[in-house]
């Protein structure tokens, strides 16, 4: 394909995605405020039978919150649509086990990040408690557009944070990084965890911290048992080389020789009694 011909074929492809948007936006705000009455859920069980009520700096406040809301269903609704017309635009320049690893690696990518947003949710939940309970005795305003965006920025984070070994699975079957050497490194891979999860979780308290960094060593080290499978599959058939340099030829002794069988003898070719002679021609200019 040419240059404009792959443009145009870009173009193409986002405009079906951008219809994709289009309608999964229409069905987010149909359902935007079951969606925010869920992620209101944490606040307002903690009031009890109090009123559940938010503090608002500006009357279209409510509306663009609604508004984000339904764009960000909308984009989850319709990523079977974007990723598709994403991945029909790609696909063509892979190979066939470039292709087969993406398909791996999306079917992992999926789930690791719905789990992570998932125990971002349950954080959450402790952490409002926690602050709340801190403050006892003061009116707190909680103030909408903000709430909403700290759950969805920790969701974010932790879903994030789950991908971290998956990014290291990539790696190792790119043949970037060893299982060896990744279990090498677990002790900083630890620190690095629990640093991590100590900068994004919202609480100073170490119940939500270390349940990010639990979480995120438990993949670590499956990702690490897997790596080192996937060398041992990878070195299988090397091991008579390891020991020469790059240069140096391979012993014939390492072969096994009595398998082979002679091939059919082939007759000598007969002589040629005379040659012939080749017809002499002349040119015009001759």
């Amino acid at each position: 394909m040419t240059l404009i011909e792959h443009i145009r074929e870009l173009r193409s492809r986002l405009f079906k995605a951008s219809l994709g948007i289009l309608a999964g936006l229409a069905v987010g705000l149909y359902f935007a405020e079951p969606i925010q009455d869920f992620i209101n859920a944490p606040y307002c069980n903690f009031k009890g039978d109090a009123i559940c009520q938010f503090n608002s700096t500006s009357p279209v406040d409510p509306f663009l919150l609604q508004l984000k809301i339904g764009l960000y269903a909308g984009l989850i609704i319709a990523s079977p649509i974007w990723l598709y017309q994403l991945w029909a635009f790609i696909a063509p320049g892979l190979h066939k086990h470039e292709k087969r690893y993406s398909y791996l690696f999306t079917a992992i990518a999926v789930p690791l990040f719905a789990m992570g947003a998932f125990l971002a949710f349950f954080v959450v939940t402790k952490s409002l408690v926690f602050f709340l309970q801190i403050s006892d005795g003061y009116e707190i305003n909680v103030d909408l557009t903000g709430y909403f965006d700290f759950v969805t920025g920790v969701m974010l984070l932790f879903g994030f944070g789950f991908e971290f070994p998956l990014i290291l699975l990539m790696l190792n079957v790119a043949g970037v990084l060893t299982g060896k050497r990744m279990l090498g490194w677990w002790r900083v891979a630890i620190f690095l965890m629990f640093l991590f999860a100590a900068v994004v979780t919202p609480t100073p308290d170490p119940f939500g911290m270390t349940a990010l960094a639990l979480a995120m060593a438990v993949l670590y080290f499956i990702v690490v048992g897997v790596s080192m499978l996937n060398d041992k599959r990878r070195n299988r058939g090397k091991s008579i080389y390891e020991g020469l340099e790059d240069d140096e030829t391979s012993s014939l002794d390492d072969y096994d020789t009595d398998s082979i069988t002679p091939g059919e003898r082939i007759e000598a070719v007969a002589p040629v009694a005379s040659a012939e002679p080749i017809e002499r021609r002349y040119d015009d200019m001759t």
